[in-house]
This record gives C-alpha cells, structure tokens and sequence, in this order.
C-alpha cells in the first residue's frame, strides 16, 4: 500500500510517500519520496526541496502565486521530474492529513467525509493558522487523487484522555459548554514519542511514566501514564505553556488587559505580539533560533543568555508539573529541533533533577544521538532522545484503517 501523508501548515507544506506492507517495521523506513515546500510571510520568496528515498534530488524557488498552486506543485514531482518514483496520481492508494484542531468530538484518526471536513473547517476558529491550511490540503488530495481515502490524524486526539479537572479553566463553568477547554497539541508527536521510548529502553508502554518533551519552534510537554497522556502543557490554543521560539507561553492574563486598557492593543496586534515577538525572540532580540542563540552567548550577549536561562527554567518548571501528575517518572524523553539537536538544552533541563537520581551520560548526550538512551548507567530514570517521526506516526494510523481485510 502506497500511502502520502499531508502536513499542512501556515508556512510550510510537508510530504513524505511511504510503500507499507505487512508486517510494518518497528523503526521507521527511509520514505520514497519527502518534499517539503515553505515560504515567507505573504506567500514570498517560496523554496521547495525533495528526496528521494532520503536522498535530496531537488532544491529550487519555483515562481508560484498561492498556497493551492505550491500544494499542486510539490505532489506532481511525485510522477514528474528527477524526483518521480510514481508513473501517475493513481498509484496512491490512501493520503493522510495532520490536522492540528480536532476539538472535543475526535479521539482517533478518521476517515474524511464532507462531515468531517466540515468540522475541521468550523474548529478553524479555536486553530486559524492551521486547520484553514489543513482543509485546503484535503481539498488539493481530493482534487489530484480523486476518489482515494483520506484520513485526518489530530493533534488533539492523543490529549483526550486528560481527567475533567485536569482540562477544565478555572473560569466560569459555562466557557466548558462553550468548548472554552485544554485541548493540547503535538498529539502526535507525543503519542510517537512514548511508544518509541518505551521501544528504546525495551520496556512495555504499558508499565511506564513518561514526560515527553516536544522542543521545537512550538514546545510542548505530556505527562504520558500507560500509554495515555494525562497531562499536557499547551491548552485551548498553543500559546500556553513552555516559552517558545517566538511564542509567549503561559503568562499573567493581566498583562494583556494592561495593554488593552492603557496601550489600546488591538486583538490582531496582541496575537502577532504573542505569537511571533515573544519567546526566544522576544527575549533574545537576536533570533528564534536556539543555535543562534547559543552561538550568542558564546559572543557575550547577555540578553541571549536571558533567553536560554528564562527557557530552561521555566522548562524545568514544567517537567516538574508532569512528574506530579505522574506521581513519578520513569523515562524523559526529548524530540523535535531542539530536543534533538540540543545537548546544551538537554543537559540543562536533566541537571535539574538529579536528586530524583537522573544522570546523563555526557559523552552521549554531547554526541546528539537519535533514538538512543543517553542516560548513565547507574541511572535511576531513563532519558531518551527520539526523532521526531510525525509523518511516518501518519502513515501507520492510515494503514490500520485502510488497509485490506
């Protein structure tokens, strides 16, 4: 079964093509075909690059005029061009969509109908950046693989299993009747990253705490108990929670009123505020990127080591919220960008827990291993560092319910 996966975004648009038969591999096989197109603020300066069973075959800024033509584009080189590995469209047999919001109503992955689509569209509302960008996707799949399946993976779907204290705002009840809720995101993420933690360590998912921790441009973390994710750091939007590349994280609503009240802030200049001048950004004024960051600090900006310091201690804070909802933990896991790339970043957040008994390994940890434990031997916790595999996490959810009976 030729599967392609969709991951849509405000900025971005991910593919990978996967060829899947029984039985499906545990580590996740080097895909035939990944392209990724991105660009700039106003649909500018668009790059596309693809590879080819892993290997990059092309890299170009093709001349396009919107986010439909850039889709169209990009899945044409599948059958099209040096990085073709299809004789045509119909080879593909099922597309899979990341979808960021599935509000209260979606637990698992699901087949899209007109139903379906219609509510990712009316949750656009809780996800603008995202679920617009995710419909559009679908509509691009329907168009160039006509009667093909498709299923929507949510980014939600993994938090569902939050307890009602642990979703519910402090606020007035009804905002719960108005879906005014935790949700959390990197769903998926999350989900991959425990079941391959579990895989690493060759322990059963069943028996262990773990705190996952998402660290990317958006940072997450989930407090996973037995497979199921009882707590998570994002809430009703991804604002909330860890500081970010350029987002904010939790902060006292009360500036926000502040600004309302005394600075006359409108509703789109607080979210371009929040969402990208804040965070590592914010706080740096150099970039929203941790090597960047890294790299200034090294020069003696100071500022930049406000940034890393203000990151790491309120990441420690919430690996330390997860571990409580746990009731312990036996395994942190690290992955996406920074939690991949970072062994500052890793070796930082661990050192503060080593009176739980958390030890690294430094020569690992400094080698920026994948899918490997860099805990030291003697260890009382094990500390984990995945690669971030949503794609492929994608792709399995779309084998289980269309492969053949």
């Amino acid at each position: 079964m030729k599967v392609l996966v969709l991951n849509a975004g405000s900025s971005s648009l991910k593919s990978c093509l996967y060829a899947l038969a029984e039985p499906l591999p545990q580590t996740p096989p080097v895909p035939l075909w990944e392209g990724r197109m991105e660009w700039e603020e106003g649909f500018s300066n668009v790059r596309l690059r693809v590879k080819r069973q892993g290997r990059q075959v092309i890299d170009e800024h093709p001349e396009l005029d919107s986010k439909s033509a850039a889709a169209g584009h990009l899945l044409q080189t599948l059958w099209e061009g040096p990085a073709s590995v299809l004789a045509n469209a119909e080879e593909v047999d099922v597309v899979g969509h990341r979808v960021v919001h599935g509000g209260e109503k979606y637990s698992e992955p699901t087949r899209v109908t007109a139903e379906v689509k219609q509510e990712i569209s009316r949750l656009s509302k809780f996800a603008p950046e995202h679920n617009p960008a995710e419909v559009s996707g679908i509509e691009t799949a329907e168009r160039i693989f006509k009667s093909r399946p498709q299923v929507a993976v949510f980014d939600t779907a993994f938090h569902q299993t939050l307890p009602k204290q642990a979703f519910t705002y402090p606020g007035p009840y009804d905002w719960l009747e108005r879906g005014i809720r935790r949700y959390g995101f990197h769903g998926i993420s999350h989900q991959y990253c425990a079941r391959r933690t579990a895989g690493i360590l060759g322990k059963d998912l069943e028996s262990l705490r773990i705190v996952t921790c998402h660290l990317g441009h958006g940072c997450s973390l989930s407090a996973v108990r037995n497979g199921h994710s009882v707590e998570t750091t994002m809430g009703f939007t991804p604002l909330e929670g860890l500081m970010m590349a350029s987002r904010c994280g939790t902060i006292d609503p009360g500036i926000l009123i502040h600004l309302l009240r005394e600075e006359n802030y409108s509703a789109d200049r607080l979210e371009q505020l929040l969402n990208r001048e804040s965070g590592l950004l914010g706080v740096s004024g150099v970039s929203d990127d941790m090597r960047q960051i890294l790299s200034a600090i090294e020069s003696g900006n100071a500022r930049a080591r406000l940034a890393f310091d203000t990151f790491i201690h309120r990441l420690r804070q919430y690996i330390g919220a997860m571990i409580a909802s746990l009731g312990g933990v036996d395994a942190l896991a690290f992955t996406a960008g920074i939690g991949e790339n970072s062994p500052e970043v890793r070796a930082a957040a661990c050192s503060g827990f080593e009176f739980l008994g958390l030890k690294l390994d430094r020569q690992k940890n400094g080698d920026s291993p994948v899918d490997c434990d860099i805990s030291g031997t003697d260890s009382a916790i094990g500390v984990v560092v995945v690669a971030a595999r949503e794609e492929w996490a994608i792709a399995q959810e779309c084998w289980k319910l269309a492969k053949p009976a």
